[in-house]
């Protein structure tokens, strides 16, 4: 697998493209709010035509889908790619998908579906950003704003701040995602290799026992076997009805990743309820399970 580059720095002025590459768009207001914000910072945001198109529950036809992401990546004066929104439908339309132009990356912004993208783009060799998608980033502190900004503009970013499990300090490359789209790439060609890697993972509105059947599946496979560390976000709205016996969710991440040895750091600020700190996907954070914290890089190396 390649080395993993940043894409350039994004600076005001710069042209970044919207698409909507997985569930049908409906939040229009908190879109445009959010469009705004970016706008606000100086760059030019241009919207696909195609971007109120639907499909079922889907964003327009697979074929459609698919045409937003290569004409915003393969656009010359486009420098970042801004995902509309979460949902389903971005593992649909990496069928047969190779990204073109790999000479000259840019950015790929989003979180919950677009998991899949972000993955796929890094197995390409070209880090991405696990943050807000624009039908969310409105409803974000302000801190959590400036935080993906400095992601995508070079500065540093702060160390985020969690409960630690425990085992020590370790050293590895952050792979964030969503648990229940990433469970779905297991075996197939779109995961990275995970040897080395701190796993970033979060979900919302899925029952305990639906992770722990992830979680369980993720044991079975081998994967968790790989990993050296495991950061934890925010697993919200994921409660069992009061009417049903069962685990709570805390209950249930300790028991599936608790026996595994390794650092684990849980509550840290990302996930769908804000905040949803930005976390640039492919670089060298350190992960200390014993005080709590993720560390980020101080300094990145950015493509030429």
């Amino acid at each position: 697998m390649p080395s993993k580059i940043l894409p350039p720095p994004l600076k005001p002025g710069d042209l970044l493209r919207v698409i909507t590459p997985s569930g049908a768009l409906r939040e229009f207001e908190a879109l445009e709010r959010s469009v705004e914000i970016w706008r606000s910072r100086g760059y030019r945001v241009e919207i696909s035509p195609q971007i109120d198109d639907k499909w079922g529950y889907l964003a327009g036809t697979d074929e459609t889908r698919r045409h937003q992401l290569a004409a915003a990546w393969q656009d010359p004066d486009c420098r970042g790619i801004l995902c509309a929104r979460g949902g389903f439908g971005s593992t649909r339309i990496l069928e047969d998908w190779n990204w073109p132009n790999l000479a000259v990356p840019k950015w790929l912004i989003g979180f919950s579906d677009v998991t899949a993208l972000l993955w796929s783009l890094y197995t390409a060799g070209i880090s991405g950003v696990h943050g807000p998608v624009l039908t969310t980033l409105v409803d974000e502190p302000d801190w959590s704003i400036e935080r993906l900004f400095d992601s995508v503009e070079g500065r540093p970013l702060a160390p985020l701040k969690g409960c630690g499990w425990g085992h020590g300090v370790v050293t590895g490359t952050l792979l964030p995602g969503n648990l229940t789209v990433a469970t779905h790439i297991l075996g197939t060609p779109i995961l990275p290799h995970l040897n080395g890697v701190i796993l970033a993972l979060e979900d919302v509105t899925e029952a305990p026992y639906r992770i722990d059947r992830m979680l369980t599946q993720w044991r079975l496979s081998g994967a968790l076997s790989q990993v050296c560390g495991i950061a934890l976000g925010g697993f919200t709205r994921c409660e069992a009805p009061p009417t049903i016996s069962s685990f709570r969710v805390e209950e249930v991440l300790r028991d599936r990743l608790g026996d595994l040895g390794i650092p684990i750091v849980s509550d840290l600020p990302f996930g769908h309820d804000s905040p949803n700190a930005a976390l640039p996907v492919g670089v060298e954070v350190i992960l200390d399970g014993d005080a709590g914290i993720l560390t980020m890089p101080t300094a990145a190396s950015y493509a030429p």
